[in-house]
């Protein structure tokens, strides 16, 4: 009888302090979140996302170019034809890219 009372004293223990776990990791949860998206919408640190996104943007095309004028003829056929199409769009583009999407 002893043996089953330590066993109920265990398990409600356990099942208290699962909850009063998961209630303070859902407010810890919920104040991270809130620091996340305050961090997220701060001007400064949208514009350097941005200032690096446009960067990178700028790198890639750049080095897509130097790729694709030193490899020149050196790829099959159907590999140089879809370099030319991409920089063919990316030129009436304005420069803008499509990386990321699909167009198929």
């Amino acid at each position: 009888m002893a043996a089953m009372r330590y066993r109920l004293t265990f398990v409600a223990g356990v099942v208290l302090g699962y909850v009063l776990g998961t209630r303070a990791g859902r407010e810890r949860y919920e104040q991270l979140k809130k620091s996340a998206r305050q961090f997220a919408q701060n001007p400064a640190v949208r514009n350097t996302a941005e200032t690096a996104a446009h960067q990178g943007r700028e790198f890639a095309g750049k080095a897509y170019h130097v790729v694709s004028d030193k490899v020149g003829e050196r790829v099959p056929d159907s590999v140089a034809d879809r370099v030319r199409h991409l920089r063919d769009r990316a030129t009436h583009n304005g420069g803008e890219d499509d990386w990321g999407t699909s167009n198929t």
